[in-house]
């Protein structure tokens, strides 16, 4: 909403961090509190361009579950609503009556699929960012539906999820999106390096942004208290409405239980996954007339292969790389100094563990990329956390650094 770059033709929720329902309430929250804050600050309206009467955007309800096997979401973090159970702490931010119609959205109870298609459709080639911010069923459905359209339409897919050479974080190997529905990430992403299909997914415009990526760029508490909110703390000290504006207040009232949860796994901040593939989606917008794909500056991509784990007892959405062939690939229970003297070696960067630097790609990824039908683009740099955080806060809060 607060992104000029961006004309938001949809929203299309599913399963994931709670339930699909859930979900779709959680959109009409965030606008009830984007309406409340501009009614009491009528000036702060430049900062949601997204946010008229004039552009409404869709909402519509996507996948209620998996492609197969068990469903799986993100309450134990999240809360049952999603939103850290806001819905019970904080029952004035109850959307009520609101949750069939809001006067800057198109409700609808058309399948998000339908929606989703009838949008390709009707805008021009190759103008269309679709962003995966949760399980990537919906996309899957969509290929399976219509897999000439998306092929022949879409501009660019910008998906977060996974982790090839880090920890997940909803398992000791498995990011959470991946972990949801591992069987549309096969059939996505892996599926392509099987067989040369032309229906399959493009992989020259899509873009993962996994988690060795995300997980550094940060809103730290600290910060969102000196220049958000001064009286912010944790669910033991409740947001009062009165103390603030409405965005703020809806901010902080879901902020303070991840605070809670943040601060047991000893970190006091929100890592941004999400916000990251926005930001990309923002800087990096499709090339319809052109198949040179050039990024914003600072943005840094590397063509990855790799497998997903869709049954495992202990591994499922585990991204299984090949390093048989890789001569400096670091194996648990290698010894430090040898490892931290390889990396000096091959001026390689230092993690707070050796394992965070390393392993490094195996040669078979450094191939050009065209040479393999499989290969995903993943990103692995971008400008900076401390420019995402000074845009974040400027854009939502209109604060500064």
């Amino acid at each position: 909403m607060a992104s000029p770059e961006l004309e938001i033709l949809a929203y299309i929720t599913c399963f994931g961090n709670t339930d699909v329902d859930s979900s779709h309430l959680n959109i009409l929250k965030a606008y009830r509190a984007v309406s409340l804050h501009l009614e009491k600050f009528p000036e702060d309206r430049s900062r949601f361009p997204n946010f008229t009467s004039t552009v409404k955007p869709i909402l519509a309800r996507g996948s209620a579950g998996p492609l197969e096997g068990d469903l799986h979401s993100a309450q134990y973090f999240h809360g049952r609503d999603g939103l850290s159970e806001i819905s019970e702490r904080h029952p004035e931010l109850e959307v009520g009556s609101e949750g069939c119609q809001h006067p800057h959205l198109t409700i609808t109870n058309s399948p998000g699929l339908e929606v989703a298609s009838q949008l390709i459709r009707s805008r021009p080639p190759r103008t269309i960012t679709y962003i995966a911010l949760g399980p990537l069923t919906d996309l899957a459905c969509l290929m399976t539906n219509d897999a000439s359209l998306v092929r022949d339409r879409i501009g660019r897919i910008v998906c977060m999820g996974g982790a090839l050479d880090v920890p997940g974080n909803t398992s000791p190997v498995a990011e959470f999106n991946f972990f949801a529905d591992p069987y549309a990430v096969k059939k996505l992403l892996i599926e392509n390096a099987e067989i040369m299909n032309p229906t399959l997914l493009p992989l020259d415009r899509f873009m993962l942004l996994p988690l060795d990526l995300t997980t550094s760029h940060e809103l730290p508490f600290p910060i969102y208290k000196a220049k958000v909110d001064p009286s912010f703390e944790t669910s033991a000290k409740p947001s009062k409405e009165a103390d603030k504006s409405p965005l703020t207040h809806f901010t902080t009232s879901f902020l303070e239980q991840v605070r809670d949860i943040m601060l047991k796994f000893g970190k006091d901040a929100l890592e941004l996954h999400d916000i990251v593939a926005v930001w990309c989606a923002i800087e990096n917008p499709p090339v319809p007339d052109s198949n040179v794909d050039i990024l914003a500056s600072g943005w840094k991509t590397r063509s990855r292969i790799f497998d997903i784990e869709r049954t495992g007892e202990l591994t499922r959405g585990f991204l299984v790389v090949d390093r048989r062939d890789d001569l400096i690939a670091y194996a648990p229970g290698a010894n430090r100094a040898k490892v931290q003297a390889e990396l000096e070696k091959h001026n390689m960067r230092h993690g707070t563990w050796e394992s965070t630097a390393v392993p490094a790609f195996v040669e078979t990824e450094r191939e050009p990329k065209d040479l393999h039908p499989g290969r995903v683009v993943c990103v692995h740099a971008t400008p900076g956390p401390s420019v995402l955080l000074d845009l974040l806060l400027k854009r939502v809060w209109g604060v500064t650094m």
